[in-house]
């Protein structure tokens, strides 16, 4: 079933086109991204669907139901944003329970909402707090639960974590992905960092310049670059031309070439390595970037420069910045990109 279609959404701001007869569609209970640069339309789009902003044309429709004309309050939908917007002056337990006050529910029936989404976020013990007593994470939970407490057809999240630390964006992101799965909720999230969108989404949806540029799983997005656009903002590809391909993997093609820093391994003396691991080149290592459990070298291979992902097993094995390497490529991992 279609929790959310959107067919032919444009919206324009004076001269400036932001999107123009943008379509899809969510399935209840996915968990969907829009992941794109700053400025691409992503948020723009976020807001037409909550109906924040008026698109200039096309439709919307929740659960095969047409909601373009109906104001916000009447679509079902709740929003979470990156500044919180929580009210200052009001505890952890009113901010939660604030929509439910407005709808009027029964004091009894609002309290046992509001705990039963304490508890989802793990904010017990903090219910009479005041948004200046929390941490950033604390009150993008307490955001996150005011939105839960409503029982939303949809969920929509404008880049919620970006202002938080890495390691409690990180927290928060498994926390979301949990609570998502256990409602079978539908959720539309808003991001511009790769990471995030690959870790906590069933699909993303890559946008640049107003235009859904690719449409697939995390898996499909990072291993099956539709463009050299996909390329550059996934990950961190090498992206060689014609005469590049031809010249170090023997490809002939119109089309550019696309190769992941993983997909090229160091040959390693005594190692036997399948078929489709071939194509040696000699290179020089240009300097090296540890990046955790991952080492990125940078390495000089017939005046082109490559990158390469090894993984970090000891010190032992880190190669100097000078040292020579043979390098193989992965030929099953190879991509042609327009």
């Amino acid at each position: 079933m279609m929790a959310l279609r959107v067919e032919k959404l444009t919206k324009a701001f004076q001269e400036s086109q932001v999107f123009s007869e943008i379509s899809f569609h969510i399935a209840q209970g996915e968990f969907a991204t829009f992941l794109g640069p700053s400025g691409c339309g992503k948020s723009t789009l976020l807001r037409c669907i909550a109906g924040l902003t008026t698109p200039d044309s096309g439709e919307i429709f929740i659960n095969e139901n047409n909601i373009t004309s109906e104001p916000p309050r009447l679509r079902g939908i709740a929003m979470v944003f990156q500044s919180y917007a929580l009210f200052p002056n009001m505890t952890v337990w009113d901010n939660i329970g604030f929509g439910l006050k407005m709808k009027k529910l029964p004091v009894t029936q609002q309290s046992s909402l509001i705990e039963e989404v304490i508890a989802l976020v793990e904010l017990q013990g903090k219910e009479q707090k005041y948004p200046a007593e929390l941490s950033g994470g604390q009150c993008q939970r307490v955001a996150l639960a005011r939105s839960l407490v409503l029982k939303p057809k949809i969920l929509l999240m404008d880049e919620p974590f970006s202002a938080l630390d890495t390691r409690i964006r990180k927290k928060l992101r498994v926390q979301l992905r949990t609570i998502q799965k256990e409602l079978n909720l539908t959720a539309l999230f808003v991001t511009h960092d790769q990471e995030e969108a690959l870790t906590i989404s069933d699909r993303i949806l890559l946008m640049n310049e107003g235009k859904i540029v690719q449409d697939g799983t995390a898996e499909q997005i990072y291993t099956e670059p539709s463009n050299s656009f996909a390329v550059r903002f996934i990950g961190n590809y090498n992206l060689l031309d014609n005469h590049q391909a031809r010249t170090l993997l023997g490809i002939t093609s119109d089309h550019q070439i696309a190769v992941r820093p993983e997909s090229i391994y160091v040959r390693e003396d005594g190692r036997n390595y399948p078929e489709h691991v071939r194509h040696p080149v000699k290179g020089k290592v240009m300097d090296s970037l540890l990046l955790g459990n991952v080492i990125r070298y940078r390495v000089e291979v017939a005046g082109l420069e490559l990158k390469v992902d090894l993984l970090n097993r000891s010190s032992e094995r880190l190669f100097a910045t000078g040292a020579e390497l043979q390098l193989l490529f992965n030929a099953q991992e190879i991509r042609e990109v327009d």
